[in-house]
C-alpha cells in the first residue's frame, strides 16, 4: 500500500459546510391518540449528536486527523450547544460564524421498536449566505489556506455553499494547490467546477446528470459519472450505491467497482459523511485512489450497522480489513502506530509472545491460537532476520523476516506482528505492556525474559507446552536427510 494503517499521521482538514444537531427521541408506541387517529409516542430517552458538516469533521477526528469547521450557525441557544459539542470533540471552531439572522438547524428523529424511525422532525432555515458573511468567510480563508492540506465541502443545501461562495472556495485552494473534495447535493453542478473529486450517490448522480441510470447498469454509471466529470473538470468522480458499493472513475480510472460490505444495515444516516471523511483521511496520508475507496467503503459499511449518526474509528476498519488477505499486512505494527498501540486497546486484554517462527509449522500454529485464547489480542513480537543469525547462526533464518511476517499474518486469530532486530524482546514487551505473556514450555518461570515487567502491571504469564516432535531444526534436519 502507498499509505499505511499503522502510520496515519494527523494531517490539517478543513471542512466547510452546512452544520446541523441530530437529536434522536427513543421511545415507544402503543396506542392511538384520543384526540385524532394518529399513535402516539411515548418519550424514554434523547441523545444529540453532531450532523451534516459537522458529523462529517467529527468522522475525521476519529481518524485521527486535526479538524477545522467552517460553518454558519444561528445566534440562538441550539447553535451555542452544537458549537460546544463541536469544541469538545478537539474540532477548531475559530471559522464557525454565527448569524443572528438565522435559526440553526435541528432534526429530531424519533425512534420506536427496534430503533425504527417514525417520523423526524426539522428546524432548519436554508437562507442563502449574506454577501458581507461570504467574504468574510473568503477573507479568512485565504489567510489560512496555506495551513491546510485538504479541504472538503459537505453540501446540504443549508445556504452556505452558493455558487460563489463554494467556486471563491475552489479557486482559493487550488491556487494554493490544496485538493477540494466535495459531498454534492446542487443540480447546479457548475459551482463544483474544478474540484478535485466529487461524491454523489446514485440518486444524485441521476439527479446532476439528468441520465436516469440503474444500480444494475455498470456501464451506465461509468458514463454517468464521467459526464458529470467532465462538465465540472474535475479528477475524479465516486459514486455511492448503496448495498451495490462504489464506483470511482477519473482521469487515469476507467471504473474502478467496490462493492458494499455485507452487514446487517440498522441505519444509513451519516454513511455519507463517513464515506468521503475516510476517502479524505486517507488521501491525505498517501494512500492510493482505489486504496482510498477500499477503506471508505469499510468504513460505510461500519456506519451502517450502528443506530444513528455516530463515528467510526480506526481499530474498528483495521480490525474489518485485518480480515481480508488483501490487508494482511496491515497487521504489522511499525512507528507510531506501535507507540500508540497500547493507548487503542487500553481497554482490551493484551497478549503477547515471540519466536523466530522460521518455517511455521503445526506446532507453532497450536502454540499460537492457544495463545490468543488467553486475551482478546494476539501480538506476536518476530526476531528480525539479523538477530535470527546471531541466535541461531549464519544459515538461519530459512525464510526472510518479510515472508515470516507475512505468514504469521495470515493466521486469523493473530492480530498484529512488531518485528524487532534486539536479541530480546524486553523493549518491545515495554512498549506493548501486555496483560498476558506467553512462552514455550521449555521454559521455566525464572528465565522468561520479561516476566517481571508484566507481573509487576498486575499481569500474568503462561508456559504453553510445545507439540512433541514438531520443531523447525527437525523439520531443516529432514530436508537436509532427504537431499
Amino acid at each position: 500500500m502507498a499509505g499505511s494503517f499503522n502510520n496515519i499521521q494527523a494531517k490539517s482538514i478543513l471542512v466547510v459546510g452546512d452544520i446541523m444537531l441530530d437529536a434522536y427521541y427513543t421511545g415507544d408506541i402503543s396506542r392511538i391518540s384520543p384526540e385524532a387517529p394518529v399513535p402516539v409516542f411515548k418519550k424514554e430517552k434523547e441523545r444529540s449528536v453532531l450532523g451534516g458538516a459537522a458529523n462529517v469533521a467529527a468522522n475525521l477526528i476519529a481518524a485521527e486527523q486535526n479538524v477545522s469547521l467552517m460553518s454558519l450557525i444561528g445566534e440562538d441557544l441550539d447553535g451555542a450547544y452544537l458549537k460546544s459539542k463541536i469544541a469538545k470533540m478537539g474540532i477548531n471552531t475559530e471559522l464557525i460564524i454565527a448569524d443572528d439572522k438565522r435559526s440553526t438547524t435541528v432534526k429530531t428523529r424519533f425512534l420506536a421498536g427496534h430503533n425504527q424511525q417514525v417520523i423526524r422532525m426539522d428546524v432548519e432555515d436554508a437562507v442563502s449566505i449574506s454577501d458581507e458573511l461570504r467574504d468574510k468567510m473568503l477573507r479568512l480563508l485565504r489567510e489560512r489556506i496555506k495551513s491546510y492540506d485538504l479541504i472538503l465541502l459537505s453540501d446540504y443545501m443549508k445556504g452556505l455553499l452558493t455558487y460563489e461562495f463554494t467556486q471563491s472556495v475552489i479557486n482559493i485552494a487550488n491556487e494554493s494547490n490544496v485538493p477540494v473534495l466535495v459531498d454534492v447535493k446542487d443540480r447546479h453542478v457548475e459551482k463544483y467546477s474544478n474540484a478535485y473529486l466529487l461524491k454523489p450517490n446514485l440518486n444524485e448522480l441521476r439527479n446532476l446528470t439528468g441520465i436516469n441510470v440503474s444500480e444494475d447498469d455498470d456501464k451506465g454509471i461509468i458514463n454517468a459519472a464521467e459526464i458529470l466529470r467532465k462538465r465540472c473538470n474535475c479528477k475524479y468522480v465516486l459514486t455511492t450505491c448503496g448495498p451495490k458499493g462504489m464506483v470511482l472513475t477519473g482521469e487515469d480510472e476507467p471504473g474502478y467497482f467496490n462493492k458494499a460490505v455485507a452487514r446487517e444495515v440498522f441505519d444509513v444516516t451519516g454513511a455519507g459523511d463517513t464515506t468521503i471523511a475516510y476517502l479524505s483521511a486517507c488521501m491525505v496520508n498517501g494512500f492510493s485512489m482505489r486504496e482510498s475507496v477500499d477503506i471508505a467503503n469499510c468504513a460505510a459499511g461500519i456506519q451502517v450497522s450502528k443506530v444513528g449518526t455516530s463515528s467510526v474509528y480506526w481499530r474498528e476498519i483495521r480490525s474489518a480489513l485485518s480480515r481480508k488477505a488483501m490487508h494482511v499486512r496491515q497487521k504489522i505494527l511499525t512507528g507510531d502506530a506501535l507507540k500508540k498501540f497500547r493507548k487503542i486497546h487500553e481497554e482490551q486484554v493484551v497478549v503477547f509472545t515471540n519466536g523466530c517462527f522460521d518455517i511455521l509449522h503445526a506446532g507453532h500454529v497450536k502454540y499460537l491460537r492457544e495463545a490468543a485464547s488467553l486475551g482478546e489480542v494476539l501480538v506476536v513480537g518476530l526476531n528480525s532476520d539479523a538477530s535470527v543469525k546471531r541466535l541461531k547462526g549464519p544459515t538461519r533464518p530459512i525464510n526472510t523476516q518479510s515472508d515470516r511476517a507475512e505468514i504469521l499474518c495470515a493466521l486469523g486469530f493473530v492480530d498484529y506482528v512488531v518485528i524487532f532486530d534486539e536479541d530480546t524482546p524486553l523493549e518491545l514487551i515495554k512498549i506493548i505492556q501486555p496483560d498476558v505473556l506467553v512462552k514455550g514450555g521449555d521454559y521455566t518461570p525464572e528465565n522468561v525474559v520479561g516476566a517481571d515487567f508484566v507481573k509487576s502491571r498486575g499481569g500474568e504469564l503462561f508456559l504453553i507446552p510445545f507439540v512433541e516432535g514438531k520443531s523447525t531444526t527437525n523439520i531443516i534436519r529432514k530436508i537436509e536427510g532427504s537431499k
